[in-house]
């Protein structure tokens, strides 16, 4: 897909006439991080996009990697594929920037669905001359390392296991297979190096629950039971912010949409797009 000199690569399944699906993965995931759900919705075209800097498509130019800038690169995909409207399905990170085009671009989004996210981290108005100090510091360490590689690919999905969200190794492999490639016999990752950097800036709480206020679409929040700890003032007070808003829980980790359980996942997604 291509807009505005902007390209993505993604994957899709289903029927190109079913009910259209736009399906954003998590923070250094690519779109395999729905090659199990997808086909457990059948019916549906489902489309799933590697953000910049992830997955096959192209990194940034020289440039951070801003929360809003994903929501640009959502409606170009959305635009590279002819979609006026759509559902939208986000992870992590994806829910992130689901949450914001569903609240800027209401009359887009005909239903929203949330895997453990609602909304963007945010940050209080006195940090933000911090974090900017830190993103600095940080670009400088970041352009003096080497990029960190792996003796065999088994070695490397062992460490994307090991990566702190308890990701299982079936689907770390499944992210690998995507995000992995072999140069002069070391396995390298595709996303760009400058993910791993501290956001320079972040919406404060007031801005996350102006956009979560100005959604328009049905949301569908589903958690993850032995998924990360959220400050539960925070879920409250957002999930208020939401006109029509379920939540449901699943039974697995912060990639709940990946592991043994993700029938539950699609059964209540399933229910909320038809409904």
């Amino acid at each position: 897909m291509e807009h505005l000199g902007r390209r993505y690569q993604a994957l899709s399944w289903g029927p190109r006439d079913g009910p259209k699906v736009l399906a954003l993965h998590g923070w250094l995931d690519n779109a395999a991080s729905f090659a199990v759900l997808a086909p457990l919705l059948p019916g549906y075209h489902i489309v799933a996009v590697d953000l910049p800097g992830h997955g096959l498509s192209p990194h940034r130019n020289d440039c951070t990697y801003h929360i809003t800038d994903y929501v640009f690169d959502v409606l170009c995909a959305a635009r590279g594929l002819g979609w006026e409207q759509f559902n939208l399905l986000g992870h992590s990170l994806g829910a992130g920037i689901a949450t914001l085009v569903a609240g800027a671009f209401a009359e887009r989004v005909r239903k929203l669905v949330l895997i453990e996210g609602l909304g963007p981290l945010s940050a209080p108005v006195d940090a933000v001359p911090i974090a900017l100090a830190q993103a600095w510091k940080k670009m400088a360490v970041l352009a003096s390392k080497a990029p960190p590689s792996y003796a065999s690919f088994d070695e490397a999905v062992r460490a994307r296991a090991r990566g702190g969200s308890g990701l299982r190794e079936d689907a770390a492999r499944l992210l690998c297979e995507r995000g992995l490639q072999e140069r002069d016999g070391r396995w390298f990752w595709r996303s760009d190096a400058r993910l791993t950097l501290p956001s320079a800036q972040r919406l404060t709480e007031a801005q996350v629950l102006a956009f979560l206020t100005a959604i328009t679409a049905p949301v569908l929040v589903v958690r993850a039971s032995a998924g990360p700890e959220f400050d539960e003032q925070i879920l409250k007070s957002r999930a208020a912010a939401v006109r029509d808003l379920t939540l449901r829980y699943a039974q697995g980790g912060h990639h709940v949409h990946m592991e043994k359980n993700a029938d539950e996942v699609a059964r209540e997604i399933s229910h909320h797009l038809v409904s």
